[in-house]
C-alpha cells in the first residue's frame, strides 16, 4: 500500500490542532540500517529488528490522542521500502539537508508548513518508549505559548524533539552523536529564552548492549534502572528477540 506523501505549504485544514508525530527513518534496506547491531545480529537480522522497531513506534504514536503519525523517511524515491509497515493513517514526508541538524531543522520547517499546530522529532531506535510520554509530549505542546519538548535519552541524546516553532537555535552547533547532546539543545533553548519541558528518561537500542537491554525489558520483565514507569510492550521487537533469544546478548 502506498501513504499520502505531503508537501511542504500545502496545508489542510484542521491540521492545526494537531500535533505531528514524525519518525526520523532511513527506508530499512539490509545494509542502510542498524549497522551497529552487526554483530551481534546480521546485516539481515539487524534490518529486520528495524522494520520491528519502525512498526512498534509507528503502532504506538497511532494511539496518542490529539496527533497525526508519519514517517519522515529518506532517500527520496524509495517510498515503497515502507509499504504495509505503517498504520493506514501515517502519512511520509521526505527528509531535505545534509548534516544531521540541518535534516531535523528542514523537518520541523517543512512539517509546520503543512499546517500542523506543532512537531514531534522522534527517533527509530527507541520502540518501548511509553505511550505516556508521548501523550505527554502532545498535550504540552498544546498548551498557549511556545516551548519545546525533550524526551532525554540514556547515553545523553534524546529520543523526541517537539516544537511549534522551528527554532534553529535548537539544531545548531551541537555536538551530535555525543553524550551531550541534551544538554547542549537545553542551553541553547535556555540562551535563547524559550521554554523546556523533559519528559521521561529512556533509551535508544544502537549497540550490543542497549540491545542486551532491550532483551531484558521485554524478554525478561526487567525494566531500565533509570525507568520511571512501563515501556511500551513493542510487540513485534518482542517476538523477534523470543525468535532470535539465542544469538542476542544478555
Amino acid at each position: 500500500m502506498g501513504y499520502e506523501i505531503l508537501r511542504p505549504g500545502e496545508s489542510v485544514a484542521g491540521r492545526s490542532s494537531l500535533c505531528a508525530m514524525a519518525i526520523m527513518a532511513k527506508a530499512p534496506r539490509v545494509g542502510k540500517v542498524k549497522t551497529r547491531l552487526a554483530p551481534p545480529l546480521t546485516l539481515e537480522q539487524s534490518a529486520a529488528l528495524n522494520i520491528c522497531f519502525l512498526k512498534d513506534t509507528a503502532e504506538g504514536l497511532a494511539e496518542v490522542s490529539g496527533a497525526e503519525g508519519m514517517v519522515c523517511y529518506t532517500p527520496v524515491g524509495d517510498e515503497a521500502a515502507f509499504d504495509g509497515l505503517l498504520p493506514e493513517s501515517f502519512k511520509l514526508i521526505a527528509q531535505r539537508g545534509d548534516k544531521f541538524g540541518e535534516r531535523l531543522l528542514a523537518a520541523a520547517e517543512d512539517i509546520l508548513a503543512c499546517g500542523y499546530g506543532s512537531a514531534c522529532l522522534i527517533d527509530s531506535d527507541s520502540p518501548t518508549v511509553p505511550k505516556a510520554a508521548f501523550e505527554q509530549a502532545a498535550a504540552e505542546l498544546a498548551r498557549e505559548g511556545d516551548r519545546i519538548v525533550l524526551g532525554p535519552s540514556h547515553d545523553g541524546g534524546y529520543y523526541l524533539i517537539g516544537l511549534k516553532r522551528a527554532h534553529a537555535a535548537v539544531f545548531e552547533n551541537i555536538t551530535w552523536s555525543t553524550a551531550s547532546v541534551c544538554a547542549e539543545t537545553i542551553e541553547r533553548a535556555h540562551t535563547a529564552g524559550i521554554e523546556v519541558v523533559l519528559l521521561p528518561l529512556w533509551y535508544d537500542v544502537d549497540d550490543a548492549a542497549t540491545l542486551a537491554v532491550l532483551r531484558e525489558e521485554l524478554i525478561d520483565g526487567k525494566a531500565p534502572e533509570f525507568a520511571a514507569m512501563r515501556g511500551y510492550e513493542a510487540p513485534h521487537t518482542k517476538e523477534f528477540l523470543v525468535a532470535m533469544r539465542e544469538i542476542v546478548p544478555v
